[in-house]
């Protein structure tokens, strides 16, 4: 992909080289992508059961491979996981994949990622990933994204779909609350992670000049 957008800074998959031909380049775009969802379905089965949204790998390998692809290939990797999840591949955590999985509290949370993966990549093709300070802010900003669409979503589907009746305290303390801790954990990890990839890439690039 052109890095012609006003501000843009290459990230890491752009260190591949690229084709000049465009139909070798869009083929290396979708191998980028499909791994990216693959890389998504792999964490999504480190899972810690818990109602009604479990506490997975997914929200690491979303912020991970939104910097690692850039904020367009990132929400494309990140809307193929979600639709090969509702054609019946078992890509979502426990290993299950169905149509059915929009009537499930925690799917909300998985339509937010295709957003926060592209918050990810927004923040690396700024060069915030670079630096384990920048980066981790960035990764928290995007790791707050799913929250957005999740919690709405859980409270329709519970209190709507299956008759429930919680306020707003009970809502937040089963989508919101338990995942405080985690997420912040794996945006730290995240955040040693990509910029440590950076730092061999440097390495690499000086050895290459002697």
């Amino acid at each position: 992909m052109s890095l012609a957008a006003a501000g843009r800074r290459p990230v890491l998959a752009d260190l591949i080289a690229r084709p000049t031909d465009r139909a070798r380049a869009v083929a290396l775009d979708a191998a980028l992508v499909l791994a990216g969802a693959a890389f998504v379905a792999i964490l999504a089965q480190v899972e810690v059961p818990l109602w009604p949204v479990p506490i997975t790998g997914q929200t690491l390998a979303v912020v991970v491979v939104g910097a690692a692809l850039g904020a367009r290939r990132g929400a494309a990797a990140l809307a193929t996981y979600v639709v090969a999840g509702l054609a019946g591949l078992p890509v979502f955590a426990g290993f299950t994949g169905t149509i059915a999985a929009v009537a499930k509290p925690s799917f909300g949370f998985i339509i937010g990622f295709v957003f926060a993966a592209y918050v990810a990549g927004w923040f690396a093709e700024r060069a915030w990933d670079r630096k384990p300070v920048l980066a981790f802010v960035g990764f928290v900003a995007a790791s707050i994204v799913p929250f957005l669409f999740g919690v709405p979503y859980m409270a329709f589907i519970l209190n709507t779909v299956l008759g429930m009746d919680l306020g707003v305290q009970e809502i937040l303390a089963a989508g919101v609350t338990p995942f405080i801790v985690g997420g912040i954990v794996k945006a730290a990890l995240a955040a040693l992670l990509i910029p440590a990839a950076w730092a061999g890439v440097r390495a690499i690039e000086r050895n290459a000049r002697r």
